[in-house]
């Protein structure tokens, strides 16, 4: 959009005269693009202000403030206009030479110089990253399903939605393991949620981000979560758009799809991946548009191949993040269109309300992508969110697995040492005050995996239990420590049993578990499920 010497771009939020940038604020250019749009069009003051900041209660003053700021980026006057007019007690119209119609289109094309793509070390792995923007907070980004960093910028739109986010924090992207840009791996070893925690810790340490608020879209968002009540005192905030708390239909759960339903279009990607499968769904504002359909086929083919796409897709179905939900203790924001054809809102009303003191922000529009459609919206939430983010003191409580062990009497010599070096090894933590052979780890694969490795090195006839909940870091153990000793006490020896809220968290990770019916430990008000895992020779 053009006019006078002037040239307002959407994808990069700038203004632009003959070719240099004008600085404008963030609220000030969607207000002159607003009035731009309909040129000669009075708008009123409260309707500049419902579009503008939307939900959020502010007064004349601040768009005052915005007009003084616009008239100032283009050398305009409140005597003699040429850009912006005042109807006195009215509103405000421009009066530039702009093309009539709706909101300017935010997929105009543009040259967007790509960010410089990094590498972290996870483990063995190489994790691609791009660091954008500055500010005193940091934003790590998680796209759901599958990514590419370089082609995020190769669509207008999702480059003006990444472009706008770092104009509010330092912006942190990045390819999860086995998709994009980073190593890739065998699709029977695509990353377990504990996995793709490890690449996130990865990330922030290679660009020295202590804390960060983390943004998970879609599938991104349980990953989110997760790290969240696992890690509070790395994590500033938690932002999710288009989540859910569990993906299969379940008795109490009925607006995800059925196995079939998941099976089905597992089908239709191994039949049509290459071009833009499932665009419909997730985009259906952009599905008709030849140059999207043509960039989102590109995207997902060099985001995973089909193979993958589809083990992400089944891995994806098998987590439930229910229990965990309640255990995240910072500020939280859900984001939800109220139309989104490919997760219902009633997923995210409900993922919301079991956040304790989450923000549930219902917006207009039924794309799924966060860039389709109306961004605008969302972005404005999202700058209003952050904007009351504040540092907060260090946590007290965090989501932990604990393993608790009983090798049988008399305990044989030597496995206090093999107990203490596998505990290491897998990042755990002994609680010697517990008594008895107990420790404490930020992931419930590692946990399970830690058992095993302990049984192999030791005595046949050990016992072991596992559950993964909300512990007291002043005191470690609590209810949780309760149910992993008593589910060790009830295994039979060689056994390893675990409650369904772990089972819940290891797709992906090769444990495979059989059902052993319900418990109640002393002390707990409720039926807990059990399953025992299959070892194999």
């Amino acid at each position: 959009m053009t006019f006078g010497p002037f040239r307002l771009d959407p994808v990069s939020g700038q203004l632009y005269r003959d070719g240099s940038v004008v600085p404008l604020a963030p609220k000030a250019f969607a207000l002159l693009a607003h009035l731009a749009a309909q040129p000669g069009r009075l708008f009123t003051k409260q309707e500049l202000l419902d579009a503008i900041w939307p939900g959020v209660f502010v007064g004349d003053a601040v768009l005052k403030v915005a007009i003084r700021d616009i008239r100032k980026a283009l050398g305009d006057s409140v005597h003699a206009p040429q850009y912006i007019e005042t109807a006195h007690r009215r509103g405000y119209r421009f009066l530039g030479q702009a093309p009539t119609g709706a909101r300017p289109p935010v997929s105009v094309p543009a040259p967007v110089e790509v960010p410089q793509v990094h590498y972290a070390r996870s483990g063995r792995v190489n994790i691609a990253y791009q660091v954008v923007g500055s500010g005193a907070l940091d934003l790590v980004f998680v796209m759901g399903w599958v990514s590419h960093l370089e082609y995020f910028w190769n669509e207008p739109s999702f480059a003006r939605f990444l472009t706008r986010l770092s104009s509010m924090a330092r912006l942190i992207l990045f390819d999860k393991r086995g998709t994009g840009l980073s190593d890739a791996v065998p699709v029977d070893e695509l990353p377990t949620l504990e996995q793709r925690m490890d690449d996130v810790r990865a990330v922030m340490d290679a660009v020295g981000s202590e804390r960060a608020v983390l943004l998970g879209v879609s599938e991104g968002g349980p990953m989110c979560s997760l790290f969240a009540a696992t890690y509070p005192e790395k994590t500033e905030a938690l932002i999710m758009i288009g989540s859910y708390a569990r993906r299969l239909r379940d008795f109490d759960y009925p607006w995800g799809p059925t196995p079939a339903e998941r099976d089905a279009f597992c089908r239709a990607l191994l039949a049509d991946w290459g071009g833009p499968v499932g665009l419909a769904e997730r985009a259906p504002s952009r599905a008709d548009d030849p140059a999207f359909r043509s960039w989102w086929a590109s995207y997902l083919r060099m985001g995973a191949s089909p193979g993958a796409a589809v083990a992400l897709t089944k891995m994806n179905a098998q987590i439930d993040i229910r229990h965990v939900l309640p255990s995240v203790r910072v500020p939280a924001l859900v984001l939800h269109r109220v139309g989104d054809h490919c997760l219902h809102v009633e997923e995210g009303r409900y993922l919301a309300s079991l956040i304790p003191g989450a923000e549930f922000v219902e917006l207009p529009g039924n794309d799924h992508l966060p860039f389709a459609g109306d961004q605008d919206a969302m972005l404005t939430a999202i700058d209003r969110f952050l904007a009351r983010t504040r540092v907060r003191r260090s946590p007290e409580r965090v989501l932990g697995t604990v393993l608790t062990l009983e090798p049988p009497e008399p305990v044989e010599d030597g496995f206090g040492g093999i107990y203490a070096r596998e505990v290491e090894w897998y990042r755990g933590i002994p609680l010697p005050r517990a008594g008895g052979f107990n420790a404490i780890f930020d992931g419930p694969a590692r946990a399970v995996q830690c058992a095993c490795a302990i049984a192999d090195a030791s005595h046949a006839g050990l016992r072991a239990g596992v559950h993964i909940g909300e512990v007291h870091l002043s005191a470690p153990g609590g209810p949780v420590l309760g149910i992993s000793r008593h589910l060790a006490r009830t295994a039979r020896p060689g056994e390893v049993l675990v409650s369904r809220s772990v089972v819940d968290l290891v797709p992906g990770s090769g444990l495979q578990f059989d059902e052993r019916g319900t418990v109640r430990p002393e002390g707990i008000d409720r039926d807990i499920a059990v399953m025992a895992l299959r070892r194999t020779a």
